[in-house]
């Protein structure tokens, strides 16, 4: 049983990742902010949910309040620091810059200098597939250059990364970032596409389909990123000159504790094949409003997660039909829809 801490728990992938680490036995204290980039009563009854487990425990302030965010981590003093919470959404990004600098760069380094002061054993951040940017190669390898972010949400995760490792190199910190890709699920967000497009289905609404239609992406349910998280936390990266036999495609870092993994389902999806299906499992048709790619959208997305797999012994690989059916289920459900 460890004590870990999760940045970002009342949202949608840390609300898995602590139910699950709860049921595994550890104990578990959530930090978030509830913001209200979308429905707060959504995270207050996640962080309800959680509550009922005796083992987690919360707080609700700000990553930028380093005071509380210090006291609360002493007070607690976890193992490992799962760093998820962020100022989230690709296109928000274009609107409202700054409150992803004040969220994901200043509140990261918070969680930096927390995780050094307290020495824990293995520091966990999630990026995301943004960073990858105009890279046309697919699909995307961790040891792929990602020195050309389209928008200020992939900018700021990936100052992140590198922040991190600079703290790697220079205080022997045990960091892994985990890159993930179009996540749906259960508990989702509802800006996420698919959430709005189920929403907009059932009500008989028109739904907005980006770049007609013409776009690809590897959607990985939040079973499968909860699965390989959860398996990354006890493989903190060793330090140099500690470490036996090379791991194929690695992407350890030659002067520092710190590797990236992708966690994807290694297959893209054509967004009007998604859209049948989300069709069917409804039971309804979608009109489709067909427009032009948005400004910072990119036409695909597609992980390599053979690194994932030959750590771990895990390869995603939840089928869109069973994971988008566990979504409407529980859409249905919650909705009464």
């Amino acid at each position: 049983m460890q004590k870990i801490l999760i940045t970002g728990s009342a949202g949608f992938i840390g609300f898995h990742l602590a139910r699950h680490l709860l049921a595994a036995g550890h104990r578990v204290h959530g930090f978030d902010g509830m913001t209200p980039y979308y429905d707060v009563a959504l995270k207050r009854q996640r962080h309800a949910i959680l509550l009922q487990t005796p083992g987690f425990s919360a707080t609700e302030a700000m990553l930028e309040d380093m005071a509380t965010l210090t006291r609360v981590a002493e007070d607690f003093a976890p193992d490992v620091i799962l760093h998820l919470a962020a100022q989230a959404g690709v296109r928000y990004s274009l609107e409202n810059p700054r409150s992803y600098v004040e969220t994901n760069v200043t509140g990261s380094f918070n969680v930096l200098e927390l995780a050094k002061a307290l020495q824990v054993t293995h520091l966990l951040i999630a990026s995301t597939s943004s960073v990858y940017g105009a890279n046309p190669e697919m699909p995307f390898h961790e040891t792929d250059r990602t020195d050309h972010p389209l928008t200020v949400y992939a900018a700021t995760k990936k100052a992140v990364e590198g922040l991190a490792h600079s703290y790697a190199h220079l205080w022997g910190l045990p960091i892994t970032l985990f890159r993930f890709f179009t996540v749906y699920g259960a508990w989702g967000r509802p800006d996420l596409a698919y959430f709005k497009f189920a929403k907009a289905i059932l009500q008989g609404e028109p739904i907005d389909v980006y770049n007609h239609g013409d776009l690809w992406r590897d959607f990985t349910a939040v079973e499968d990123l909860v699965e390989g998280v959860s398996r990354l936390i006890p493989l903190a990266p060793p330090l140099p000159g500690n470490r036996g036999t090379p791991v194929e495609g690695d992407s350890l870092s030659p002067v520092a504790p710190w590797r990236v993994v992708n966690v994807g389902n290694s297959g893209k999806v054509h967004l009007m094949d998604f859209i049948r299906t989300l069709e069917i499992l409804l039971g309804r048709k979608a009109t489709l409003n067909f427009l032009p790619m948005q400004p910072g959208d990119v036409p695909a997305t597609w992980a390599d997660c053979s690194l994932l797999h030959r750590l771990t012994g895990f390869r995603p690989q939840t089928d869109l039909a069973t994971g988008l059916g566990r979504f409407v289920d529980w859409y249905r459900d919650h909705y009464r829809a």
